[in-house]
């Protein structure tokens, strides 16, 4: 994707996106606030590549970053809540731990909410979706040679640097993998899933379509999430720890509910940390290929972008 229309035509098409949840995601809807942070991220990978000014860049990227973090906050405790519903669904858990610990992430999510998507925040996205379209606009005056100003590289230049990019989000997850080890540790584990999710939205950037980069981006997804999930039980397990060492006063029947549930919530993190264990190789060899020349020496497909 290194001509001046493809990039212009990628940006709108994400820049839609990320507007079409807006409505939903003030209403409170969960899903479209996950499919908003989505676009966000997508958006923040294909800014650099843009033929504008840096200053333009800059501001863009921090607008989006801003942006993708307090939506992330957001999401957390969405899912959380979400999670707690499994639980209360499968009756391995208490119902009083579980109405414990939803309480508390109920409220804060409620506060999290009007912090960081009432309407200040609101008001903040419209100007950051202002200036998105501006940029829209400018990158439609672009000539077909990419010629517009001397900060926006030849074509091939563009290519040259998505490579470089690929290569180094590709370098990034097998640096994480190598240091989470085998052990079971959530920090590192999470570092191997951003990683991930890097590497998937540089594919996604690619000119390349269908065949093998396709099934690449479906592997990398799936890792992603399979890791996200991960994530999401050992965040509810450090809610319920704090539930039941904050339990005021002491109450010995709830604190049993609440180490039940611990329990259960540990059971599914060994359960997931060993399906990620047994998918490493294959996705280490997967980010060695990636990153071993970029994809200018590969054959070119469209990767998914779904």
């Amino acid at each position: 994707m290194s001509d001046p229309a493809e990039l212009s035509s990628a940006f709108q098409e994400r820049l839609e996106a990320f507007e079409r949840e807006l409505p939903g995601m003030q209403e409170g809807n969960v899903g479209a606030l996950h499919r908003a942070r989505v676009a966000s991220r997508r958006l923040r990978e294909l800014v650099p590549l843009l033929p504008l000014d840096r200053t333009a860049k800059r501001k863009l990227g921090v607008g989006l970053k801003k942006t993708t973090r307090a939506l992330g906050f957001v999401r957390e405790l969405d899912v959380l809540g979400l999670l707690i519903d499994e639980f209360r669904r499968d009756g391995r858990c208490p119902v009083g731990a579980l109405n414990e610990v939803g309480g508390r992430v109920a409220e804060a999510r409620d506060e999290t909410r009007e912090r960081l998507i009432g309407k200040r925040r609101m008001a903040k996205l419209s100007k950051l979706v202002a200036r998105l379209r501006r940029a829209s606009e400018t990158l439609k005056t672009v000539t077909p040679s990419g010629r517009r100003s001397a900060a926006s590289g030849s074509p091939r230049a563009r290519r040259w640097a998505l490579d470089a990019r690929l290569a180094s989000r590709a370098a990034r997850v097998r640096a994480a993998f190598e240091h989470a080890g085998s052990v079971y540790a959530s920090g590192q584990l999470h570092d191997v899933r951003i990683a991930l999710k890097k590497l998937r939205y540089a594919i996604e950037l690619t000119d390349d379509s269908g065949g093998r980069l396709s099934a690449d981006v479906a592997a990398l997804k799936g890792a992603q999430d399979l890791l996200g999930r991960l994530h999401d039980f050992e965040v509810l397990l450090s809610w319920t720890r704090d539930a039941q060492a904050s339990l005021s006063p002491p109450d010995l029947t709830m604190w049993r509910a609440l180490d039940a549930m611990e329990g259960a919530i540990e059971d599914d993190c060994r359960r997931l940390h060993a399906r990620a264990m047994r998918d490493r190789q294959k996705l280490m060899t997967l980010t060695n290929r990636l990153g071993g020349g970029g994809l200018a020496d590969q054959p070119r497909r469209r990767a998914a972008t779904g």
